[in-house]
């Protein structure tokens, strides 16, 4: 689960030259590493194919219980910890 989130969050695009380099990438999120893999298991619902609604996924829900499961995370790391979770899941999905 571990190589899954790496591979979302170094996919993320960035709008800063220096953010770039991975290495300095890899560094940032510390916490959200920590929490990815229950995070995964608790967004997973929201990602499922058969729980979309008119074909979108339920990101939004996965936002909110984010924020109400790790209130010591910024909004920008509940946004890197969904995305990641929305990505790895995908990635998931395609090699079923």
């Amino acid at each position: 689960m571990r190589n899954v989130f790496l591979a979302a969050i170094m996919s993320m695009p960035s709008s800063s030259p220096a953010a770039q380099d991975a290495s300095s990438e890899q560094r940032r999120y510390h916490r959200v590493r920590e929490i990815f893999d229950e995070a995964y298991t608790l967004f997973a619902p929201f990602f499922a194919r058969e729980s979309r609604w008119a074909n979108s996924t339920l990101d939004h829900l996965a936002y909110r219980v984010a924020r109400e499961r790790y209130p010591e995370l910024s909004a920008a790391e509940v946004h890197v910890l969904v995305v990641a979770c929305a990505r790895a899941h995908a990635a998931a999905d395609r090699n079923k």
